[in-house]
């Protein structure tokens, strides 16, 4: 069973990857476009507004880039930053505990992100169609006649 889990987990990290980019995504466009119920039951936040007009963009930007794969350790670096910011500066002085204060949605973001901060995009990321033209190319550039000469 191990060996199946194994050979599957960029796969489960990929589908984590898309699922927690599609949902942080999904609360920049309902806080900057009022789509989706909007911003906190309705409404969007005002433009240049601190801190939510910034941290919403944060999370449409932030989550269609973890969403799609393309440059997600940074995407979700700066994607647990605001997630971090958001629980600590909002939820936090309000009381100790998530579920006494509110944040669990910013504390689950927060750590999911640093998560894929450290495990990378997974399967099925742009990132990662990147990373193997690139090392087709290298492998094409050291079979050929010229860099043997070279």
């Amino acid at each position: 069973m191990t060996p199946l889990l194994d050979r599957n987990q960029p796969y489960a990290i990929g589908l984590f990857r898309i699922v927690t980019g599609l949902l942080f995504a999904s609360h920049g466009a309902a806080s900057l476009f009022g789509v989706l119920g909007g911003a906190h039951g309705g409404g969007t936040v005002p433009a240049g507004a601190w801190p939510g007009w910034y941290a919403a963009v944060i999370q449409l930007v932030g989550g269609v880039l973890v969403l799609v794969g393309l440059g997600t350790r940074a995407a979700a670096f700066v994607a647990s930053g605001s997630m971090a910011y958001a629980y600590f500066s909002v939820h936090q002085p309000d009381a100790l505990w998530p579920l006494q204060n509110g944040g669990e949605t910013s504390a689950l973001f927060c750590w999911a992100f640093l998560l894929l901060v450290f495990t990378g995009p997974g399967a099925l990321a742009v990132d990662g169609l990147f990373a193997s033209r690139t090392a087709a190319g290298r492998s094409r550039d050291e079979r050929s006649p010229e860099a043997v000469t070279a």
